[in-house]
């Protein structure tokens, strides 16, 4: 089957970022979705086009809501841009007594007891996937970078798998689940992988090897829509970008900020690559595989396999080296300080991290940790 690749501008971004709606008071999840949409589209009718926002959307789970970007240049108009709904929702859910919360999961909420968005894809994802379905109570950030080429699209792709362990690491924020802590930086990133096409992906040769792949998951039922092929980094052929779907909740504008820089830079440098004529090395899928389990375990603290030769290193040590040689990208498309960002995430801890220590310090009490992160989402890292 042909799949065609829209004609985008490189480089342009777009960032989708899940938010969970929790209890002012104990930050317990509230599945009151269906209330904040309908008030939000009350106040804004202006921009209602069949009967949804566009920038303010619904998700798999009633204590959820999405909030989405439009196309954008920079990082900062996109930041601004998420900003302005992250308000719009606000102004509905304040009086009601809920705030917002993101991290990869809430840490103490029974998964089973939460409500499905009553959607016909959502039901028949239930449906197909049982106990597993019933787990996804996960929340993620995802960005796509706009290609001027659809023949970048896989190189680009096995370029940023590359970078799995960095993003993983540094967005890390679901080491509780269900009310206990795993011992993993990230529980996301393993939940996640159990649905059907989820998890790493395929890397293919050719844009038709990869069209046939996705006519065998057609013609074998596997899914009845290219979206539903959810890998944790794939093209996006009627958007023409690329979409990195690794990233655990962030609880931070400027955290989510960070991660786009990232993201885009590396892009815009895998892009520029190929126009050179070069090319984009590859790992082999045993070394992406165990990069992703030791990301997901360890979080900062993982010794990342670097190429196919076997090479290790702290990720930590690695990312900081490629901040430093990706700032001449990041002065081309203008997200210098954004991109400077991700360096403080090194240095203040990431998600996982500060949510021990929160728990630590309340004596285990995981609605003190809650809390802090709605906190943090309202007033910044600092708070």
């Amino acid at each position: 089957m042909k799949i065609e690749f829209a004609k985008s501008e490189q480089s342009t971004l777009g960032v989708e970022w899940e938010l969970a709606l929790v209890d002012r008071y104990n930050g317990d999840l509230v599945s009151v979705a269906k209330e904040v949409l309908r008030g939000v589209n009350e106040k804004h009718p202006e921009l209602q086009a069949d009967d949804e926002h566009p920038h303010i959307k619904q998700e798999l789970l009633l204590n959820t809501v999405e909030i989405v970007t439009g196309i954008c240049h920079t990082v900062s108009e996109a930041k601004e841009d998420l900003s302005r709904s992250l308000a719009a929702v606000r102004e509905v859910t304040d009086p009601m007594g809920v705030e917002l919360f993101s991290a990869g999961s809430h840490p103490f909420s029974a998964p089973r007891s939460q409500p499905v968005t009553d959607k016909e894809r959502y039901s028949k994802l239930i449906d197909r996937t049982q106990w597993w379905g019933h787990q996804m109570v996960i929340y993620g950030v995802h960005v796509h970078v706009g290609l001027d080429s659809r023949d970048k699209a896989l190189p680009v792709l096995d370029g940023l798998v590359n970078y799995f362990p960095h993003f993983q690491a540094i967005s890390a924020s679901s080491p509780f689940w269900g009310g206990e802590d795993t011992g993993y930086a990230s529980q996301r990133a393993l939940m996640f992988q159990q649905l059907p096409t989820a998890g790493l992906p395929f890397q293919f040769r050719s844009w038709a090897e990869y069209e046939a792949y996705v006519e065998d998951m057609f013609t074998t039922g596997v899914i009845d829509a290219v979206s539903e092929i959810r890998w944790d980094i794939r093209p996006v052929g009627n958007l023409g970008t690329i979409e990195l779907r690794v990233c655990d909740g962030l609880s931070t504008l400027e955290e989510v900020g960070a991660v786009a820089a990232l993201t885009q830079c590396l892009v815009d440098d895998f892009s520029t690559t190929l126009d050179n004529g070069g090319a984009i090395p590859t790992m082999p899928p045993w070394h992406v595989q165990e990069n992703k389990w030791r990301a997901a375990r360890y979080g900062l603290e993982a010794i990342i396999i670097l190429d196919a030769a076997g090479n290790e290193r702290l990720v930590t040590e690695h990312l900081m080296d490629e901040l430093n040689r990706l700032e001449p990208v990041a002065a081309k498309l203008g997200c210098s300080a954004e991109l400077a960002d991700v360096e403080k995430i090194l240095q203040r801890g990431a998600g996982y991290q500060r949510q021990r220590r929160v728990a630590a310090e309340n004596n285990g009490d995981l609605s003190a940790v809650v809390l802090d992160m709605v906190r943090q989402l309202r007033e910044g890292p600092s708070a």
